[in-house]
């Protein structure tokens, strides 16, 4: 299932945002960020937080939209953060149930905290085609949770 969101995420991620930004920009849009202000808050979170391999940056940009999604009267109800986990979970299993893991390392096969293996994927070109489709999963998954 290809959204229309999720076309925009790869687009801009193989336009040079990194895939949390691509994820955070696209539809930050709709929680009222500039797209400059979202590039500049996912920053951190590409190549699975700070090139550490952790946590893929599609699925942080993911999941800074849930937290986001919430009404600002919510913020201080637990009921409302309960729901805020219940999504993420969601989105998680998901994520995982399509790829396997949520962790960019093991999602890339690659350790990005070194920086011959950063090198190595990059010749390889393994973010344009392996992390295409983690941007392209994350914004179908996440189209499908937000109201």
């Amino acid at each position: 299932m290809t959204t229309k969101r999720a076309d925009e995420a790869v687009d801009a991620f193989r336009k040079g945002l990194s895939c949390s930004q691509a994820i955070f920009s696209v539809f930050g849009k709709d929680l009222g960020f500039d797209p400059e202000t979202a590039v500049k808050i996912a920053s951190a979170f590409g190549a699975g937080v700070a090139k550490t391999g952790e946590i893929c940056g599609a699925a942080s940009g993911a999941l800074m939209v849930i937290g986001l999604s919430q009404r600002p009267e919510d913020i201080q109800d637990p009921s409302s953060r309960e729901k805020v986990y219940a999504k993420v979970r969601r989105f998680l299993d998901e994520f995982t149930a399509r790829n396997a893991s949520v962790n960019c390392t093991e999602l890339v096969g690659y350790d990005l905290s070194d920086p011959k293996q950063f090198a190595e994927a990059r010749e390889k070109k393994v973010f344009a085609t392996r992390c295409s489709k983690l941007v392209r999963d994350a914004g179908e998954i996440l189209e499908g949770l937000l109201p």
